[in-house]
C-alpha cells in the first residue's frame, strides 16, 4: 500500500524554498484556487437568517439586489457584484464594502470595483442623517469618473432591496455566474505564475 498523504514543501523558511517545493504549492494552489467561487458561495449563505434589524435577512437583501439587477439587463459581472456587494457584513461590521471589493478586485473591471468599495458611502444618503452622520459624504466624489455608476447601483438595486414581498431569484439561479467569474482572474499578482504552474 503506497504512502497516500499529499506531497508538501519542505522547508522551515521562505529562504531554503527550492523549485520542487514551489512545484508542490503551486500544484494545491491550482485546484484551490479553481474553487473559489463555491467558497465564496458558502460565505454567501452564512448571511442567511441574519436580518440585524432590516425587514429582510442579509442573503434576501443580496438576492434582492442581484435579481434586480440582473432584471435589468446588467451583464453577469456586475449582477455578481450586486449579489457580492455586502459579503462582508459578517467579517467586517466597520469596513463591509471593503472586504466585498477585496473579494472581488482580481476578477472584475476597475469600475465596478469602484462602485462596490464605494458603496457604503453612497448608500449612506439614504439613511446617515437618521444617525448624525453627513448624509452628502458622497460629495467628495462628485468629481469621480464612477461617481454617477456608483449612485445609479446604490439608487436602482441596493437601496430598494428590502422588500419582504419582492420575488427574487434563488441562490441557485446565480451559482453559474459567481463559478464563472471567480474560475478567470483578470487583475493577480498571482497570474503569471499559475499559469505558468498549469
Amino acid at each position: 500500500m503506497g504512502d497516500e498523504s499529499p506531497k508538501i514543501a519542505k522547508f522551515k523558511a521562505m529562504t531554503e524554498g527550492t523549485q520542487e517545493d514551489w512545484g508542490i504549492i503551486a500544484s494545491h494552489f491550482l485546484p484551490f484556487a479553481a474553487n473559489g467561487g463555491e467558497r465564496v458561495l458558502d460565505h454567501l449563505r452564512i448571511l442567511d437568517g441574519d436580518y440585524g434589524g432590516f425587514p429582510v435577512d442579509r442573503l434576501e437583501h443580496s438576492l434582492q439586489t442581484a435579481t434586480r439587477a440582473h432584471r435589468d439587463g446588467r451583464d453577469d459581472e456586475y449582477v455578481v457584484c450586486a449579489l457580492l456587494h455586502d459579503i462582508g457584513d459578517t467579517l467586517g461590521a466597520f469596513n463591509h464594502p471593503d472586504i466585498a471589493a477585496a473579494i472581488l478586485k482580481p476578477f472584475v473591471s476597475e469600475k465596478n470595483h469602484w462602485m462596490v468599495q464605494h458603496h457604503g458611502i453612497f448608500q449612506g444618503y439614504y439613511f446617515f442623517h437618521y444617525l448624525g452622520m453627513d448624509r452628502d459624504m458622497r460629495d467628495q466624489f462628485k468629481d469621480h469618473p464612477y461617481y454617477d455608476y456608483t449612485h445609479e447601483f446604490c439608487h436602482e438595486y441596493d437601496q430598494r432591496a428590502f422588500d419582504k414581498d419582492y420575488d427574487s431569484l434563488p441562490l441557485e439561479f446565480f451559482e453559474p455566474m459567481v463559478k464563472t467569474m471567480f474560475s478567470s482572474p483578470k487583475n493577480s499578482v498571482y497570474g503569471p505564475a499559475t499559469q505558468a504552474a498549469e
